[in-house]
């Protein structure tokens, strides 16, 4: 009996609009987006950097190096690309593959550098930001 009067409390304490049972109206202009095309894609919803960005991808260009780079011998003729917005950048070599130190050295713009440890090959690569 005691359980039964907690419980006409507990009804009487909720707000009316959380006892009712609740119904949803969607937006005139939600009906009308979704009866004409559907659902907007990313393309036509992106703004800004995403936008600028996405754009660059569909002409094949990886502005801020998204996509898995290419790879590279890393012999002189063929060295490792370092992409950089300034005219030198710290480049870290794991010499050995299942090698857990790092070799860090620096890569100015000119001709390739080589590792120290190694000898592998790296160039540095002005990268233009499409901002």
């Amino acid at each position: 009996m005691a359980s039964w009067r907690l419980c006409q409390l507990f009804y009487r304490a909720l707000p009316r609009n959380a006892a009712a049972p609740r119904t949803v109206y969607l937006n005139r202009s939600v009906l009308r987006a979704m009866s004409v095309g559907g659902i907007p894609t990313d393309e036509e919803q992106a703004t800004g950097l995403e936008r600028k960005t996405l754009q660059a991808m569909k002409k094949g260009l990886d502005p801020y190096s998204i996509l898995k780079p290419k790879s590279y011998l890393g012999t002189k003729e063929d060295p490792h690309i370092v992409p950089s917005i300034n005219k030198k950048r710290i480049v870290g070599c794991i010499c050995e593959e299942d090698n857990s130190a790092i070799i860090w050295f620096w890569v100015h713009e000119g001709p390739a550098h080589r590792c120290p440890s190694c000898g592998a090959h790296y160039k540095l690569e002005h990268h233009e930001l499409p901002h």
